[in-house]
């Protein structure tokens, strides 16, 4: 496996081709190039291609480079607070220190189902295998074909944030970064396989929190994450951890239109209360 470092988006995105694949810090690709559920003919390692940093464009953006890690983010007062309790409650110190921020984004699912390479709907079956398996941690939104639950804890709170995403072609926002899976295309992930995350423009808000529930007390995957945000009276709520990809909620009432599985019932609970203690927090 050859691993290449170039040092301009251009020649970053020249060189992922033929089986190549973009590396940043690597916390979420090397588990998956060891476990063979990537395959990699090199490595592109984005480092040096990508902006980091944070710097703010005007009063009320901040412009985030994609390379920034989130132990940077969750300490930088230019960062809304709702991201930096986000990164703060991602992971361990360890992985805050090397994991970015455009990696985060275009993390893959902790399903076991697809990590354990089951002929999964995401691996280009016709099933979900975890609608008749174990699914406790699965989805309560948007699982008609597929139940997994998407573990950034970032994206959701930019999604609440209305965060906006520049790529090496295009400017779209959080919300169109990501798509529900279909049968004509199972990655939830919604850019093109060369195409680099380079920065992001985060509004400023009024108030912004993340609360989170997890199995374990720190550094632990969301059962569900709640961010909400604030501009004026109107407030933002998006979720991780209900849906396979970041959801944003309409309303608390709109946690009425859920569809959990036996066993994901009890997030529907937990997303009631985090939303109420979140609005609460930003009102």
């Amino acid at each position: 496996m050859r691993l290449v470092r170039p040092e301009t988006p251009r020649d970053a995105v020249a060189a992922l081709t033929n089986g190549a694949v973009a590396l940043a810090g690597g916390t979420d690709l090397v588990p998956l190039l060891r476990d063979r559920i990537v395959e990699a003919d090199a490595l592109v390692h984005v480092a040096d291609a990508v902006p980091r940093g944070v710097t703010s464009t005007s009063t009320s953006i901040t412009r985030v480079g994609a390379g920034t890690t989130l132990g940077e983010l969750e300490v930088d007062p230019q960062v809304p607070q709702a991201l930096r309790e986000a990164c703060a409650l991602s992971a361990s110190p360890q992985l805050r220190a090397m994991g970015t921020l455009g990696g985060n984004l275009r993390q893959a699912t902790r399903c076991w189902y697809w990590r354990l390479k089951f002929p999964c709907y995401l691996h280009g079956g016709e099933r979900c295998h975890a609608k008749e398996g174990e699914h406790r941690e699965h989805a309560i939104f948007g699982n008609e074909r597929c139940a997994s639950a998407h573990p950034s804890d970032l994206a959701a709170a930019l999604l609440a944030l209305g965060a906006t995403v520049r790529t090496d072609r295009r400017e779209l926002g959080v919300a169109e970064l990501y798509r529900l899976p279909t049968d004509d295309e199972r990655d939830v992930v919604g850019l093109e396989r060369d195409e680099l995350i380079l920065e992001l423009d985060v509004p400023a808000a009024d108030a912004s929190t993340y609360l989170k529930a997890m199995d374990r007390r720190k550094w632990a995957f969301p059962l569900v994450g709640v961010a909400a945000a604030r501009v004026g009276p109107s407030v933002r709520v998006a979720l991780a951890g209900v849906a396979p990809i970041p959801w944003l909620l309409d309303s608390p009432a709109a946690l009425d239109d859920a569809t959990p599985l036996p066993g994901t019932a009890y997030k529907v609970e937990l997303a009631r209360v985090l939303v109420r203690r979140a609005l609460a927090a930003t009102g």
